[in-house]
């Protein structure tokens, strides 16, 4: 049974009811000799991630050594998961709920999402959020329908070669009977040349989708991007890491127009690729042009608060040629865990979170690019926690390497097509720091690298 401690007023209850004034007159019994007179030798309080780990390291004396140690990247992240997330999502008032189709029903639910929704607004510096879409590359799709539907350009959009090239495929697949073209521009060292883009872009496009940081981890040049397309009547759509936030400057603050994200990173483990989440935001005067569940708060009849399912406009609800979408739900359980994530953390948390992260990744990456024969690939870019580094024996052998010492990389980049043939895409392995690695398991990769 779970153990909760009691709060002074429970205690100062149960002392005037048991008729004595303090915990200490309970103890005058006993002759004072017999008292300990000073502080016990325990060492000093543990944050709960430094307890976990220190529980589990004394859990591995008895059986060995049985996890290993998660340095992934390319869009799913070993992120650290507070207990209270697991806690209060898997209570049956949210792990059963049904989606709420009959709102006045189902308040919680609704009071969850818009909490939601106002939570990634915050983060995003976006007007508006609806309450989330199945996952990162929907959203990017979802995003560059909304843009066309927007704009009334429905012939050509822009994407970055340097985002992740699975969303690039679920977009392509999308239209790929529509009559859409979709210009890829191609990312030569790292990150795109804002010059490529001006010189693609022209008064058909209905949107500019980039992904900050990219899928290569470093960072693009949003903000000037951001101006290209507004140059040209286009939307701007980025992809952005949530827990990046933390450090970055939001998507609203440098104009984008809709801000859609992965958001896996918030609470919920890396479970085998999924269920995931999706976040999608967006300017308000593009609110009626969204895709996707939006919650509102109103009043009943009674004068009293109250949730809604508004703004539906999804087939399932109008006639399909009219609807903004064919997303029939929202990943309903996951945005509860983002909630609970981001309500535990709040802005420091999620600042903390996202500088360790970019502190140790550094600290990886340095360590890793002084052994001979690693080097650490596009080494002039500015990154937050991802990096890519090649082995002169090869990426399959730098896996195997580390496999044996217990470190998980990757993934490497000659699975993806990058469409330019650049040799640093053959030989690259993504690496992935987060709050959760420490920096004797950093020196431990080092070392079995170096050996």
């Amino acid at each position: 049974m779970p153990y909760l401690f009691n709060t002074p007023e429970q205690q100062q209850e149960m002392l005037e009811t048991i008729g004595v004034s303090s915990v200490e007159s309970l103890f005058a019994t006993i002759p004072s000799e017999l008292r300990l007179d000073r502080k016990l030798n325990i060492p000093p309080a543990l944050t709960e991630m430094e307890l976990q780990s220190h529980v589990s390291n004394l859990a591995e004396k008895n059986i060995g050594p049985s996890s290993r140690v998660c340095m992934l990247g390319g869009g799913a992240y070993d992120h650290f998961i507070p207990a209270a997330v697991d806690e209060i999502a898997r209570r049956g008032e949210f792990y059963t709920a049904y989606t709420p189709y009959q709102a006045e029903a189902s308040q919680g639910s609704l009071q969850t999402f818009f909490e939601f929704q106002s939570l990634i607004c915050r983060l995003t510096g976006m007007d508006v959020s609806n309450a989330s879409l199945y996952e990162g590359g929907t959203c990017v799709s979802e995003a560059t329908f909304m843009a066309m539907r927007v704009t009334n350009r429905h012939n050509r959009i822009v994407l970055l070669g340097s985002m992740h090239p699975e969303y690039r495929q679920v977009v392509e697949s999308y239209l790929n009977h529509l009559n859409c073209e979709v210009v890829v521009v191609p990312c030569v060292n790292g990150c795109v040349d804002p010059a490529d883009v001006d010189e693609v872009m022209n008064d058909q496009t209905a949107c500019l989708v980039m992904q900050h940081p990219n899928f290569l981890g470093t960072l693009e040049e949003a903000e000037q991007l951001t101006e290209i397309a507004h140059k040209y009547g286009a939307l701007s759509v980025v992809s952005y890491d949530p827990i990046s936030l933390g450090l970055l400057k939001r998507p609203g603050d440098y104009g984008a127009d809709i801000a859609i994200a992965e958001g896996q990173s918030l609470g919920t483990p890396l479970q085998f690729g999924g269920p995931y989440l999706g976040l999608f935001s967006c300017s308000k005067k593009f609110v009626r042009r969204m895709p996707g569940r939006l919650i509102g708060q109103t009043v009943d009849r009674n004068g009293k608060s109250c949730f809604v399912l508004n703004l539906q406009a999804r087939e399932q609800h109008i006639r399909r040629d009219k609807a903004t979408s064919n997303i029939c739900s929202n990943q309903g359980l996951i945005a509860i865990r983002a909630t609970v994530y981001l309500s535990l953390l709040g802005k420091q948390g999620i600042r903390e979170v996202a500088n360790l992260s970019c502190q140790k990744a550094h600290y990886a990456a340095e360590q890793l690019s002084q052994i001979e024969g690693i080097n650490l690939l596009f080494n002039n870019r500015p990154f937050f926690k991802e990096f890519v580094i090649s082995c002169s024996e090869g990426p399959d052998y730098l896996l195997r390497k580390a496999r044996q010492a217990g470190f998980d990389l990757g993934p490497e980049l000659s699975r993806f097509d990058f469409q330019n043939g650049s040799e640093l895409y053959q030989t690259g392995v993504l690496v992935a720091i987060t709050e959760q690695r420490t920096r004797a398991e950093i020196d431990r990769l080092v070392m079995a690298l170096k050996a």
